[in-house]
């Protein structure tokens, strides 16, 4: 979390292998990322790693089955057996699998995009403003079925999220500024969060009265 400009998605896009970090290094897991080729990079974020976009970025010309399992036909692999049934229970999409974009609702495409970051059964998960787009009851699921994929399937999410609600859900809230990480919580409460970015921001409003 941080205010606008902060270095929020810069720091996701580093973590990520979507962009090359100037400098430190990256670590999933045992691998460190920084300094691999565009190969291995390929290999990595397609068999390692999720993305939750906040526009979606959903194929419009195809269904929710096909959106979900796009990753892994690029890859020419199959779910594991019973994991795609078990990621459609969990986003409660069964009914819906034939539809296609138009025909969903934000909160039912958001949860496509969920369930196709984690069909290939990815390590971490990076979700970047996941319910900017929704209302609060399509929010509240989709922040639900993250935080379930954390609890019961092994996931590890990192969100970028302005919303003191989102932030809530997480075991951990980092807080940059002038890319710089400058505070943390641990297990965080809404009140924890907004009182933090409330100082944050006013400390950023009397920095540029100065």
């Amino acid at each position: 979390m941080g205010p606008s400009g902060s270095g929020k998605s810069t720091l996701m896009h580093c973590c990520a292998a979507l962009d090359t970090a100037s400098s430190g290094t990256v670590h999933l897991g045992d691998t460190q990322i920084t300094g691999l080729g565009d190969k291995e990079l390929t290999r990595l974020r397609r068999d390692e790693i999720g993305f939750v976009f906040q526009s979606f970025n959903l194929v419009p010309t195809l269904t929710a089955k096909e959106n979900i399992l796009l990753p892994l036909s690029i890859a020419g692999r199959k779910p594991e057996p019973g994991w795609f049934e078990t990621v459609v229970e969990t986003v409660d999409l069964g009914s819906r699998l034939s539809h296609k974009p138009k025909e969903l609702s934000g909160g039912q495409q958001q949860r496509v995009a969920v369930a196709r970051a984690l069909a290939s059964r990815p390590s971490i998960v990076f979700a970047d403003e996941p319910t900017g787009n929704l209302d609060s009851r399509s929010g509240a699921e989709v922040l639900g079925l993250l935080r379930d994929s954390a609890d019961n399937h092994g996931q590890t999410i990192v969100m970028v999220t302005h919303d003191p609600v989102a932030a809530a859900y997480t075991d951990r809230v980092v807080f940059l500024a002038d890319g710089r990480v400058v505070d943390e919580l641990r297990q965080p409460d809404r009140e924890q969060v907004l009182e933090i970015m409330t100082a944050m921001t006013a400390a950023q409003l009397a920095a540029g009265t100065d």
